[in-house]
């Protein structure tokens, strides 16, 4: 099994440095942030990470995407994308995904064509296929290339083989854009991803570790990780919940018993 997945990452470091040059699409999750070490291992100067900086972004994730960059030399660019500003977005369809992706990499692909880089690339992973994600339908309209997908690396994979290397980020808790925290149809505004942000960062200053903060109108549904539940089923720390998010303006607050579990509100589609 270990054979096969380093097998995968060197097909992955050979696909990379036939690029010649890329640009990446960068997030500072594990899998991004894993493609970010991989890209510049085998291409060197001629790759840049680029990272979008908008309301969907918490402050908590994009200082640690900064830092992870810095920490192993990965060239970086932060730029600013208007992705709110589309109607089509804020709408908040199923396929709000697609919206924010033609948004960066419209922005990306005029980068690559000023600035001379090949290609451009971004983390997905051969998990992805198996769920609802229309950014992809985006990346296909740009020639976006997924180099881990391409390797046929698996999330749990790609793990391995940032451990392997010794990156931080190796079991960092998933943690896609704030916007993905509202359920579909109703409509996605700066306000409300701020009240989410304010959540997590209160939930994180608890000691949790894996959570969401879904947003249900004046009801907040918070998922904590099953191995956490029992922490958060204790009174005192249902209260101190109650009290936070009373004061970020939820009219009721519920803690979902069913636990965290990534993209919870795709089961409706």
């Amino acid at each position: 099994m270990q054979a096969v997945i380093s097998d995968k990452g060197i097909v992955l470091q050979a696909n990379l440095a036939s690029l010649g040059s890329a640009i990446l699409a960068y997030s500072g999750g594990v899998d991004s942030a894993y493609l970010a070490w991989a890209a510049r291992q085998a291409l060197g100067d001629k790759m840049l990470a680029v990272l979008a900086d908008s309301p969907s972004l918490g402050e908590y994730q994009r200082q640690h995407a900064i830092a992870f960059a810095r920490t192993f030399a990965i060239p970086l660019e932060v730029i600013r994308t208007e992705e709110f500003d589309n109607p089509a977005y804020v709408a908040n369809a199923p396929d709000r995904c697609f919206h924010c992706k033609d948004e960066l990499f419209g922005k990306l692909a005029e980068m690559a064509r000023q600035r001379g880089f090949a290609a451009i690339i971004y983390g997905a992973n051969a998990d992805d296929v198996r769920d609802f994600r229309p950014g992809h339908r985006a990346a296909a309209e740009y020639g976006v290339r997924a180099p881990l997908l391409e390797a046929g690396l698996t999330k749990a994979e790609i793990r391995q083989l940032a451990k392997e290397a010794g990156l931080p980020v190796w079991d960092r808790p998933a943690s896609p854009c704030l916007s993905s925290r509202i359920p579909y149809g109703t409509p996605v505004t700066i306000g409300k991803v701020k009240m989410i942000e304010n959540g997590e960062d209160s939930i994180r200053a608890l000691g949790f570790r894996e959570f969401r903060v879904r947003h249900h109108g004046d009801l907040v549904r918070i998922e904590i990780a099953p191995e956490e539940l029992e922490k958060a089923l204790n009174p005192q720390i249902t209260q101190i919940l109650a009290d936070i998010f009373k004061k970020l303006g939820y009219k009721y607050v519920t803690l979902d018993l069913e636990g965290y579990r990534s993209g919870s509100l795709n089961e409706v589609l």
